[in-house]
């Protein structure tokens, strides 16, 4: 089962899954786990490489949120074609044709590609064989990244209202080694990435009670090496007012077979330990509320 599902004869950018039973202020969202690619989406790429670039069945694996009380939020669309953990003017103006409305800013990721609409897949090789015009870009944005972060923040909002105070977990996956495009080059990487932007975007003391609580179940998960959260976690926190929020990263040799992009036969398991930390952060949220 996953959180994608036609509505009305359509696929809606975003899925949301509210809390069940007793409320609590916490928000999982699973921005890059959208598999529905639209057929107006067509890349000199096969669909079977595009779709190792998706964070594949990471909304499955937190599906148990709800039952704790929390919300549980995931994106549809592929991160190919739009990617919501990017801010909107993080695109290389020279990757398209025409003129945008507004000014764009291209971070490093965007220069390799990897912008708020990728041109080349993991930095690599080039997705098109003509340059997008910025009316598409933008088009991707207003439709897809818009309508996504507008869940996001209405969900954070509500439960900043409610209790104020809310935290937030953005949930992703990461190949199990990188390439020479990403910030760690050609290493081996460990089961978790606990990050909170060097402790800018969250109370340090949850990214560490997260981190020391996978230790403990035997996984390898460091804080903010080699990942410290990009737009999400930065764009919706601000924990001098009791908004927390963590970016997690999941190795995916612990769930999946990459290269086919299938569920692993540990696929069960591990999403019961993935349950089951889900647990462990709602009831370190509901001890604070308390």
């Amino acid at each position: 089962m996953t959180l994608t599902s036609e509505i009305n004869g359509r696929v809606p950018p975003v899925v949301i899954q509210p809390a069940r039973g007793s409320k609590i202020p916490l928000v999982f969202d699973s921005p890059l786990s959208g598999s529905y690619y639209p057929k107006s989406f067509k890349t000199l790429v096969s669909l079977d490489r595009m779709r190792r670039a998706e964070d594949a069945f990471v909304d499955e694996l937190f599906l148990a949120a709800p039952d704790h009380g929390a919300t549980l939020i995931a994106a549809t669309f592929p991160r190919l074609f739009v990617d919501p953990n990017r801010a909107p003017e993080d695109f290389e103006p020279s990757e398209a044709q025409g003129d945008f409305a507004e000014p764009l800013r291209p971070s490093k990721k965007a220069a390799a590609g990897k912008g708020i609409v990728w041109t080349r897949l993991h930095g690599l090789d080039s997705l098109y064989k003509d340059p997008l015009t910025a009316a598409e870009v933008s088009h991707r944005i207003d439709a897809y990244w818009r309508p996504y972060h507008v869940a996001v923040a209405a969900a954070l909002d509500a439960a900043f209202e409610e209790f104020g105070c809310v935290y937030h977990v953005n949930c992703h996956s990461m190949r199990a080694r990188g390439n020479p495009m990403d910030e760690d080059g050609e290493s081996d990487r460990p089961d978790f990435v606990i990050s909170d932007g060097d402790g800018e975007t969250s109370d340090p003391a949850f990214t560490k009670f997260v981190s020391n609580y996978l230790i403990g179940e035997g996984f390898t998960a460091p804080c903010n090496d080699p990942y410290k959260g990009a737009d999400l976690v930065r764009r919706y926190s601000d924990p001098a007012r009791r908004r927390y929020s963590i970016q997690i990263e999941i190795n995916r040799k612990l769930y999946m077979n990459e290269e086919r992009v299938e569920r692993a036969a540990t696929f069960t398991s591990f999403q019961g330990s993935v349950a089951r930390l889900v647990q462990v952060i709602a009831g370190y949220v509901r001890k604070y509320v308390g």
